[in-house]
């Protein structure tokens, strides 16, 4: 199976920052996992270095395989404007992510799941397509059978609320006002090295 499905702790740790949200067993192992962990630490990489391990940190982040991100750069470079910034846009705008910020999932990763399990609706009609894209004045859903899940109702009740999305927590829906700008994505993500690596 080529997407990864072992512990998000280990990649987090790799990365050396909580790419999946708030990792406690992070907090205690701020190193490199594996035998040689803390003396990897110490290794200076490379500009060719820091520009791939940018580019796979944004990958595990928004849950995207190798194709699927290169061909969503290649979009985000036919597009005006900063190359950088419009594949942010892009991977803003996919519906796994859009439910993921709404807040009735815990990480993208289980919004994925709700998208590709039938549980959200995107305009009025079921979409099961995690890489959908969602544009400004969509409004998206959870299925009224599938409100009463625990995992829905618990990732609700600890919801980060956005200023570009529009969330009602009684009837589980949002309206998608628009594309955040740079500044309101909070992620720590340095755009311009994977510009840079898919530039040579």
């Amino acid at each position: 199976m080529a997407r990864y499905t072992g512990p998000s702790t280990k990649i987090a740790r790799k990365f050396g920052e909580p790419i999946f949200g708030a990792d406690r067993y992070l907090e205690k192992r701020n190193f490199p996992p594996g035998q040689h962990g803390l003396a990897a630490k110490r290794k200076k990489s490379k500009d060719y270095g820091v520009q791939l391990k940018e580019k796979q940190k944004v990958k595990y982040m928004y849950g995207l395989l190798e194709r699927q991100f290169h061909n969503t750069y290649n979009k985000a470079s036919r597009m005006a404007g900063q190359k950088g910034e419009n594949l942010l846009f892009l991977l803003e705008s996919r519906l796994d992510n859009v439910v993921y910020r709404m807040g009735v999932a815990p990480t993208r990763a289980a919004a994925r799941q709700l998208v590709s399990h039938h549980h959200i609706t995107l305009n009025g009609v079921v979409c099961n397509i995690p890489s959908a894209m969602v544009k400004p004045g969509d409004v998206i859903a959870v299925r009224e059978r599938s409100k009463s899940l625990e995992v829905i109702a618990a990732a609700v009740a600890n919801a980060t609320k956005y200023s570009w999305i529009e969330f009602d927590a009684n009837s589980l829906t949002a309206k998608f006002l628009n594309i955040p700008t740079r500044n309101e994505i909070p992620e720590n993500i340095n755009e311009q090295l994977i510009v840079d690596l898919y530039s040579k």
